[in-house]
């Protein structure tokens, strides 16, 4: 029997819905901030995806970038010991305190040698501060390649009812990489501005987060190179703090060791474990925070221990 006119209209119709509803793509997810402590932003969907068990150390095992650590948290809480406070560790401790209150505060860049504990600080420090201070501080990564999403990001983050670090890790643009501008107007400079309970932290190998190659390229090319010059480093100037991280020591690279040795309670004798390590960083060409961690996990591994909890 032939389909009535309506039925091929309706046949139509259902289809025509079924294209409109893969052109809109998935629909948007509802946001429950008491999922986690941690989130990660997916734009596709607009959604802080809860991260259940964060891949993060104890602050205690963060060695060798103690002078950036006492920076980032306040000494009252347990964790920033030693010398004297001078002038500008009195700033930043107050840039960090004036948050935890609600207060307006400075973006934060940290950048330096690679493997030194930058991202493992931003997110011990997180934690140490959500757990001592019982604030409902929450952490949220953002992917480098979802960096142009920020402005529909800021509007989702303006109505959380506590502050929030964005956390960006590994921060770098190439050339011909526009979305850094993106990222300069939520910083500063854009008409609404970055929401008062909203800070950016990031972590790059470039302490102005472009190419030097690019920034020449530009130079060379501009009629006038200096503001040329002025475009690009702006970028990195709209974080109200920069903290550099440096190659670690001999010294300070077996302090690392010997804290995850401590902290694990691996049975190996100081000297033979200096030798492994010394022997490790060699094969690696390297030293830092990353290669003692790859060390021990060697090790445990050899020796059949679990690095979950301290044994």
């Amino acid at each position: 029997m032939p389909e009535s006119k309506i039925d091929v209209l309706l046949n139509e119709i259902q289809k025509l819905s079924a294209a409109m509803e893969r052109i809109a793509g998935p629909a948007y997810a509802v946001n429950n901030w008491h999922e986690a402590e941690c989130f990660v932003w997916a734009p596709a969907t607009r959604h802080l995806q809860p991260v259940p068990r964060p891949n993060r150390i104890d602050l205690a095992l963060i060695a060798g970038v103690d002078h950036v650590r006492d920076i980032l948290f306040d000494n009252t809480l347990r964790f920033a010991e030693g010398a004297g406070v001078d002038h500008v560790r009195d700033i930043l401790f107050d840039n960090t305190l004036r948050f935890a209150e609600g207060y307006p505060a400075n973006n934060v860049l940290l950048w330096g040698a690679r493997g030194m504990g930058k991202s493992s600080l931003v997110k011990a420090v997180h934690a140490k501060v959500a757990h001592d201070t019982g604030s409902a501080i929450k952490l949220v990564e953002v992917h480098r390649e979802d960096i142009a999403t920020l402005p529909v990001l800021m509007e989702i983050l303006k109505a959380a009812p506590m502050p929030v670090i964005v956390f960006c890790d590994d921060l770098s643009f190439d050339h011909d990489d526009t979305s850094y501008k993106s990222l300069k107007a939520v910083l500063d400079g854009g008409v609404e501005g970055r929401p008062a309970n909203v800070l950016l932290y990031a972590t790059s190998n470039r302490r102005h987060l472009l190419p030097r190659n690019m920034m020449e390229n530009e130079q060379s090319t501009a009629i006038n190179p200096s503001e040329a010059v002025e475009e690009k480093v702006s970028l990195s100037d709209r974080f109200g703090l920069w903290l550099g991280f440096y190659k670690c020591s001999q010294d300070d690279y077996l302090a690392m060791v010997d804290g995850y040795a401590q902290y694990f309670k691996l049975p190996l004798e100081p000297e033979a474990l200096h030798a492994e390590a010394l022997e490790w960083a060699t094969t690696r060409g390297s030293r830092s925070g990353r290669v003692a961690w790859q060390f021990i996990q060697d090790l445990a591994g050899r020796l059949r221990r679990q690095l979950d909890t301290p044994a």
